[in-house]
Protein backbone atom coordinates (compact mmCIF):
# COMPACT_ATOMS: atom_id res chain seq x y z
CA UNK A 1 0.00 0.00 0.00
CA UNK A 2 1.31 3.60 -1.01
CA UNK A 3 0.73 5.52 2.38
CA UNK A 4 2.20 8.59 1.28
CA UNK A 5 -0.61 8.49 -1.26
CA UNK A 6 -3.12 7.51 0.74
CA UNK A 7 -2.37 10.25 3.16
CA UNK A 8 -2.53 12.65 0.46
CA UNK A 9 -6.45 11.46 -0.58
CA UNK A 10 -7.35 11.95 3.25
CA UNK A 11 -5.85 15.78 3.57
CA UNK A 12 -7.46 16.45 0.31
CA UNK A 13 -10.94 14.71 1.44
CA UNK A 14 -10.48 16.72 4.66
CA UNK A 15 -9.77 20.43 3.17
CA UNK A 16 -12.83 19.73 0.65
CA UNK A 17 -14.94 18.73 3.86
CA UNK A 18 -13.92 21.84 5.51
CA UNK A 19 -14.29 24.00 2.66
CA UNK A 20 -17.99 22.57 2.27
CA UNK A 21 -18.85 23.08 5.95
CA UNK A 22 -17.45 27.05 5.99
CA UNK A 23 -19.71 27.51 2.72
CA UNK A 24 -22.42 25.82 4.51
CA UNK A 25 -21.74 28.10 7.59
CA UNK A 26 -21.54 31.23 5.35
CA UNK A 27 -24.74 30.18 3.73
CA UNK A 28 -26.75 29.35 6.69
CA UNK A 29 -25.22 33.18 8.60
CA UNK A 30 -26.58 35.07 5.51
CA UNK A 31 -29.67 33.49 5.11
CA UNK A 32 -30.40 34.41 9.13
CA UNK A 33 -29.09 37.92 8.37
CA UNK A 34 -31.72 38.35 5.23
CA UNK A 35 -34.75 36.62 7.67
CA UNK A 36 -33.45 39.62 10.20
CA UNK A 37 -33.24 42.29 7.73
CA UNK A 38 -36.63 41.14 6.30
CA UNK A 39 -38.46 41.20 8.95
CA UNK A 40 -36.62 44.84 10.04
CA UNK A 41 -38.28 46.13 6.61
CA UNK A 42 -41.48 45.06 7.78
CA UNK A 43 -41.52 46.31 10.73
CA UNK A 44 -40.23 49.59 9.34
CA UNK A 45 -43.28 49.30 6.55
CA UNK A 46 -45.67 49.06 9.86
CA UNK A 47 -44.06 51.67 12.21
CA UNK A 48 -44.49 53.64 8.60
CA UNK A 49 -48.54 53.05 8.15
CA UNK A 50 -49.33 53.29 11.81
CA UNK A 51 -49.80 49.76 12.29
CA UNK A 52 -49.87 48.34 16.07
CA UNK A 53 -49.28 45.40 17.34
CA UNK A 54 -48.07 43.94 21.42
CA UNK A 55 -46.34 41.06 22.21
CA UNK A 56 -46.68 38.59 18.84
CA UNK A 57 -46.58 34.46 20.07
CA UNK A 58 -43.60 32.66 18.84
CA UNK A 59 -44.17 30.32 15.93
CA UNK A 60 -43.26 26.20 16.89
CA UNK A 61 -40.56 25.46 14.27
CA UNK A 62 -42.67 22.82 13.06
CA UNK A 63 -46.44 21.75 13.11
CA UNK A 64 -49.22 18.88 11.51
CA UNK A 65 -52.20 18.79 9.80
CA UNK A 66 -54.23 16.96 12.22
CA UNK A 67 -57.47 14.52 11.34
CA UNK A 68 -60.72 13.33 13.19
CA UNK A 69 -63.99 12.18 13.45
CA UNK A 70 -67.53 13.57 14.77
CA UNK A 71 -68.66 12.17 18.53
CA UNK A 72 -71.78 9.69 17.35
CA UNK A 73 -73.70 9.98 20.30
CA UNK A 74 -75.32 7.55 22.11
CA UNK A 75 -78.67 6.69 24.55
CA UNK A 76 -76.39 5.68 27.05
CA UNK A 77 -74.88 9.84 26.94
CA UNK A 78 -78.39 10.70 27.75
CA UNK A 79 -78.88 9.16 30.21
CA UNK A 80 -76.19 10.23 31.64
CA UNK A 81 -77.56 13.57 31.16
CA UNK A 82 -80.58 12.60 32.57
CA UNK A 83 -79.21 11.69 36.14
CA UNK A 84 -77.59 15.54 36.24
CA UNK A 85 -80.99 17.05 35.62
CA UNK A 86 -81.10 17.30 32.04
CA UNK A 87 -83.39 16.41 29.15
CA UNK A 88 -81.28 15.61 26.25
CA UNK A 89 -81.88 14.31 23.12
CA UNK A 90 -79.41 13.62 20.12
CA UNK A 91 -79.93 15.26 16.41
CA UNK A 92 -78.70 12.87 13.11
CA UNK A 93 -76.52 11.28 15.42
CA UNK A 94 -73.78 13.88 15.81
CA UNK A 95 -75.34 16.72 17.89
CA UNK A 96 -76.78 16.63 21.36
CA UNK A 97 -79.33 19.20 22.22
CA UNK A 98 -79.91 19.32 26.16
CA UNK A 99 -82.08 21.49 28.18
CA UNK A 100 -81.67 21.81 32.25
CA UNK A 101 -84.87 21.11 34.41
CA UNK A 102 -83.91 24.07 36.46
CA UNK A 103 -81.94 27.33 34.83
CA UNK A 104 -78.93 27.90 36.27
CA UNK A 105 -77.80 30.95 37.67
CA UNK A 106 -74.30 32.51 36.60
CA UNK A 107 -72.69 35.43 38.64
CA UNK A 108 -71.57 38.65 37.65
CA UNK A 109 -68.00 38.07 38.59
CA UNK A 110 -65.67 35.59 37.38
CA UNK A 111 -68.43 34.18 35.11
CA UNK A 112 -66.11 32.10 32.88
CA UNK A 113 -64.55 30.83 35.71
CA UNK A 114 -68.24 29.71 37.05
CA UNK A 115 -68.85 28.40 33.25
CA UNK A 116 -65.59 26.10 33.51
CA UNK A 117 -66.63 24.29 36.40
CA UNK A 118 -70.79 23.73 35.13
CA UNK A 119 -69.42 22.49 31.93
CA UNK A 120 -66.85 19.49 33.71
CA UNK A 121 -69.58 19.20 35.94
CA UNK A 122 -72.50 18.93 33.41
CA UNK A 123 -71.11 18.40 30.13
CA UNK A 124 -70.01 15.46 28.46
CA UNK A 125 -66.10 16.04 27.43
CA UNK A 126 -66.70 19.65 29.45
CA UNK A 127 -63.18 20.12 30.09
CA UNK A 128 -62.42 20.07 26.22
CA UNK A 129 -63.82 23.49 25.75
CA UNK A 130 -62.94 27.27 26.06
CA UNK A 131 -65.28 30.14 25.76
CA UNK A 132 -65.00 32.04 22.65
CA UNK A 133 -67.70 34.79 23.08
CA UNK A 134 -70.85 35.74 24.03
CA UNK A 135 -73.57 36.80 20.95
CA UNK A 136 -75.88 39.13 22.34
CA UNK A 137 -78.43 39.07 19.60
CA UNK A 138 -79.22 35.38 20.17
CA UNK A 139 -78.18 35.30 24.54
CA UNK A 140 -75.68 32.54 23.41
CA UNK A 141 -72.32 31.58 24.50
CA UNK A 142 -70.01 29.84 22.36
CA UNK A 143 -67.11 27.80 23.34
CA UNK A 144 -64.88 25.82 20.95
CA UNK A 145 -63.15 22.35 21.23
CA UNK A 146 -59.50 22.75 22.24
CA UNK A 147 -57.06 20.08 20.69
CA UNK A 148 -53.38 20.16 22.69
CA UNK A 149 -54.12 23.23 24.19
CA UNK A 150 -55.68 24.58 21.01
CA UNK A 151 -58.91 26.08 19.68
CA UNK A 152 -60.76 24.58 16.78
CA UNK A 153 -61.96 27.60 15.41
CA UNK A 154 -65.11 27.83 13.80
CA UNK A 155 -66.07 24.57 13.66
CA UNK A 156 -69.53 23.61 13.29
CA UNK A 157 -68.71 19.62 14.77
CA UNK A 158 -66.10 21.31 17.82
CA UNK A 159 -68.45 23.68 19.75
CA UNK A 160 -71.24 24.27 22.34
CA UNK A 161 -73.54 26.85 22.07
CA UNK A 162 -74.97 27.64 25.76
CA UNK A 163 -78.59 29.73 26.05
CA UNK A 164 -79.06 32.15 28.49
CA UNK A 165 -82.72 33.20 29.85
CA UNK A 166 -83.86 37.23 30.30
CA UNK A 167 -82.31 36.66 33.80
CA UNK A 168 -78.98 35.28 32.53
CA UNK A 169 -79.50 31.64 33.58
CA UNK A 170 -78.20 28.88 31.71
CA UNK A 171 -81.16 27.01 30.22
CA UNK A 172 -79.85 24.67 27.38
CA UNK A 173 -76.90 23.52 24.62
CA UNK A 174 -76.31 22.22 21.77
CA UNK A 175 -72.97 20.27 21.76
CA UNK A 176 -70.75 18.72 18.87
CA UNK A 177 -67.58 16.42 19.33
CA UNK A 178 -64.55 15.80 17.68
CA UNK A 179 -63.23 12.41 18.56
CA UNK A 180 -59.94 10.57 17.62
CA UNK A 181 -57.96 12.99 16.80
CA UNK A 182 -54.19 12.46 15.89
CA UNK A 183 -51.37 14.60 13.81
CA UNK A 184 -51.41 13.24 10.65
CA UNK A 185 -47.18 11.91 9.66
CA UNK A 186 -46.36 15.62 7.48
CA UNK A 187 -45.03 18.10 9.50
CA UNK A 188 -44.11 21.29 7.84
CA UNK A 189 -42.24 24.80 9.01
CA UNK A 190 -44.64 27.25 10.82
CA UNK A 191 -44.93 30.84 9.40
CA UNK A 192 -44.05 33.42 12.22
CA UNK A 193 -47.05 35.57 12.97
CA UNK A 194 -44.98 38.96 11.34
CA UNK A 195 -44.98 37.20 8.68
CA UNK A 196 -48.53 36.10 8.34
CA UNK A 197 -49.49 39.70 8.99
CA UNK A 198 -47.83 41.17 6.40
CA UNK A 199 -49.29 38.80 3.97
CA UNK A 200 -52.56 40.22 5.79
CA UNK A 201 -50.93 43.56 4.63
CA UNK A 202 -50.03 42.52 1.10
CA UNK A 203 -53.84 41.76 0.30
CA UNK A 204 -55.01 45.02 1.77
CA UNK A 205 -56.48 43.23 4.75
CA UNK A 206 -54.60 44.60 6.82
CA UNK A 207 -54.71 48.32 6.59
CA UNK A 208 -52.90 51.33 7.83
CA UNK A 209 -53.53 52.96 11.07
CA UNK A 210 -55.28 49.11 12.15
CA UNK A 211 -54.46 47.74 16.01
CA UNK A 212 -53.80 43.95 16.02
CA UNK A 213 -54.99 42.62 19.20
CA UNK A 214 -55.29 38.77 20.11
CA UNK A 215 -53.04 36.55 18.06
CA UNK A 216 -53.04 32.75 18.51
CA UNK A 217 -52.05 29.36 17.26
CA UNK A 218 -55.16 26.98 16.31
CA UNK A 219 -56.87 24.50 13.82
CA UNK A 220 -58.92 25.34 10.66
CA UNK A 221 -61.36 23.29 9.15
CA UNK A 222 -59.36 22.12 6.02
CA UNK A 223 -61.56 18.89 4.84
CA UNK A 224 -64.97 18.63 6.75
CA UNK A 225 -67.09 15.92 5.31
CA UNK A 226 -69.94 14.66 7.88
CA UNK A 227 -68.24 12.72 10.01
CA UNK A 228 -64.18 12.68 9.45
CA UNK A 229 -62.18 16.63 9.35
CA UNK A 230 -58.96 17.54 8.54
CA UNK A 231 -57.54 20.31 10.30
CA UNK A 232 -54.42 22.86 9.58
CA UNK A 233 -53.00 24.84 11.90
CA UNK A 234 -53.98 28.62 11.68
CA UNK A 235 -53.40 32.29 12.71
CA UNK A 236 -56.13 33.63 14.56
CA UNK A 237 -55.76 37.12 14.53
CA UNK A 238 -57.95 39.80 15.64
CA UNK A 239 -57.57 43.08 13.76
CA UNK A 240 -59.34 46.79 15.58
CA UNK A 241 -61.11 44.56 17.59
CA UNK A 242 -63.72 43.95 14.91
CA UNK A 243 -62.67 41.70 12.44
CA UNK A 244 -61.34 38.02 12.72
CA UNK A 245 -58.49 36.49 10.94
CA UNK A 246 -57.47 32.95 9.95
CA UNK A 247 -54.37 32.42 7.86
CA UNK A 248 -52.89 29.57 7.28
CA UNK A 249 -49.61 28.87 9.56
CA UNK A 250 -48.03 27.04 6.64
CA UNK A 251 -48.70 29.08 3.42
CA UNK A 252 -49.70 32.24 4.28
CA UNK A 253 -52.72 32.45 2.70
CA UNK A 254 -56.14 34.35 4.26
CA UNK A 255 -58.60 31.36 5.09
CA UNK A 256 -61.38 33.59 6.08
CA UNK A 257 -62.29 36.66 7.59
CA UNK A 258 -65.54 37.46 9.80
CA UNK A 259 -66.56 40.69 10.85
CA UNK A 260 -66.75 40.20 14.72
CA UNK A 261 -70.34 39.60 16.28
CA UNK A 262 -69.47 38.73 19.55
CA UNK A 263 -68.78 40.50 22.64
Amino acid sequence: MDWRRTKTIFIITFLILNVFLVFQILEKRKNNQLEILAEASMEEQFNVDEISYGQLPKAPDKASYISGNSYVFTEEDTKKLTEKGQKAEIVEDIKLVSTWEEPIPLPEMNMITRLETIFKEELLFGEKYEFWGFNPQTKSLIFFQQYDGKNIYSNDSAMVVAYLNDLNELISYEQTFIVDTEKMDVEQDVISVLDALYNLYNTGDLKPGSEVGNVKLGYYTLVDYTNSHVLIPTWHIVVNEEEDFYVNAFEGSVIKKDKRTLE
